[in-house]
């Protein structure tokens, strides 16, 4: 069973749906008239509806799906229920996509093959790493050849993705501080945006209060994907072959993230991420070929990008295993913001180590305080202080599970008797080994890209491609979810 954050399920709404309660989307059936009222309804060997009229007559039954889409839109159920909802977003989805591609290529219809991206983020191939007892590189490597022999046409690593992020949500907060100071409307503090399960939260349980504070950029993932989509088909020589991409991710919530309307193209009819595939099924699928991950060979990640070829893939950088969205943003707006004052990331535990600050002084004055939240009780302390007005804080890093993202819901949990925290302590060591990242406006492929596919940094098509909004969703008043 996957289970999804537990910001999610640690909420007030229900984890699943008994059998005593229905979905309360509106479903309209169709029903054929009938000469009579002695109709019933009986299920075939294979599963399926049928309704049988009086005079015998066999009629089949439409099946009514609803889509992981269709509970994004919806403040009833959540969680579990969603998980088996989920169609499009499973590694039946993608062995399919898969196998089906190998038929066209044999068959000699190769135009009309997918071309399949795969996006492989940090924190999984930590957590195969450490599985499998192999190097960090190594696991990433071997990754990348376990996609390409089951027919991945180009497997990249997320290093462009991040970089974008870091620098949009840099110039994002560098704007919203200085509104701030000029008396403007600013919403501060600024929320990171790049957990999508504290995204849903927010939209399903604080609305459009707490909305507006949530930064616009988009998470790497939801980056990754635009490129993918929009940059990619200058790339290829056919530019007319449907591209497939997949993600692989830390958590199940991303597979929400990515099913959002906001990520889908209607005039392409396709999403910037078709699927999501976690550690946890990855592991499954290794297991099920009855191989081991070290046993796999080893692949060259490729690099569609322009600019030098990266040699890093895998890399750490200050601060959390999240992405270190607070220690970059806060050290580039101490610079930019306060130059004669010397910035020192000294963050502090406060009720706890998933609970951090740091601050900037100058003349004896706080001028900047940074945070970090992880787990649901810490953010929810951190709602209700918004709520309340008492909030000091100009820019907080925001991940639903306990120790952010290294420890994200879909990965690996330990078999060996080793306690969840032992095994968070191994990922950390085992990231802080990774070399450092450099500076995201330091990447060529970054600067590049954004002159080529986004027509510069004030473009309008880069504020199409890089960021994105948030929707209140109201709660139902239902017969059906009222608790007795």
């Amino acid at each position: 069973m996957s289970h999804f954050s537990g910001i999610l399920q640690l909420t007030d709404l229900d984890d699943f749906i008994t059998p005593s309660q229905e979905c309360i989307k509106p479903v309209k059936i169709d029903k054929s008239k009938s000469s009579g009222t002695g109709s019933k309804i009986k299920i075939q060997s294979d599963g399926s509806y049928v309704q049988l009229d009086e005079g015998g007559a066999i009629q089949p039954l439409q099946r009514v799906d609803i889509s992981l889409t269709d509970c994004l839109a919806c403040s009833g159920c959540i969680t579990s229920a969603e998980t088996v909802l989920i169609t499009q977003q499973s590694q039946d989805e993608m062995m399919r996509i898969f196998n089906e591609k190998r038929k066209l290529i044999d068959s000699g219809q190769i135009a009309e093959a997918q071309f399949i991206v795969v996006s492989i983020s940090m924190q999984p191939a930590l957590s195969l790493a450490e599985t499998f007892c192999i190097p960090p590189e190594s696991a990433l490597k071997k990754l990348t050849g376990y996609f390409k022999r089951l027919g991945a046409d180009l497997v990249v690593d997320m290093n462009v993705a991040d970089d974008f992020v870091l620098l949009e949500a840099q110039e994002e907060f560098i704007e919203r501080y200085r509104m701030k100071a000029d008396g403007s409307k600013s919403a501060l503090p600024m929320l990171a945006s790049s957990c999508p399960g504290w995204v849903c939260y927010a939209e399903k349980t604080h609305g459009s209060y707490i909305l507006p504070y949530i930064s616009t950029t988009k998470s790497p993932q939801q980056v990754m994907g635009s490129l993918v989509k929009n940059y990619l088909p200058q790339y290829l020589k056919d530019s007319n072959r449907p591209i497939y991409h997949v993600t692989v991710m830390p958590c199940y919530d991303k597979k929400l993230e990515a099913s959002r309307e906001d990520f889908f193209d209607s005039t392409t009819n396709t999403r910037d991420v078709d699927c999501v595939i976690t550690a946890i099924e990855l592991e499954q699928l290794i297991l099920s070929e009855r191989k081991n991950l070290a046993e796999e060979e080893e692949g060259e990640l490729d690099w569609p990008f322009p600019g030098e070829k990266s040699t890093l893939h895998l890399t750490s950088s200050l601060g959390s295993g999240s992405g270190g969205y607070a220690h970059h943003i806060f050290l580039h707006a101490a610079k930019e913001l306060f130059p004669d004052q010397q910035a020192s990331l000294e963050f502090k535990a406060l009720r706890n180590q998933d609970f951090q600050e740091v601050t900037l002084e100058k003349d004896g004055k706080v001028v900047l305080r940074f945070g970090i939240a992880n787990g649901f009780r810490n953010i929810q302390n951190l709602v209700q202080k918004l709520k309340r007005n008492k909030c000091s804080y100009d820019y907080v890093e925001i991940m639903a599970c306990p120790s952010g993202c290294l420890n994200g819901g879909a990965q690996i949990r330990p078999k060996d008797g080793t306690s969840p925290k032992e095994m968070i302590s191994k990922l950390e060591a085992l990231y802080r080994q990774l070399p450092l990242k450099a500076k995201p406006e330091c990447n060529d492929a970054v600067n590049t890209l954004y002159d080529t596919l986004l027509g510069g940094r004030n473009s309008d098509k880069k504020k199409a491609l890089l960021h994105t909004k948030y929707h209140a969703l109201e709660k139902n008043s239902n017969a059906l979810n009222i608790k007795w």
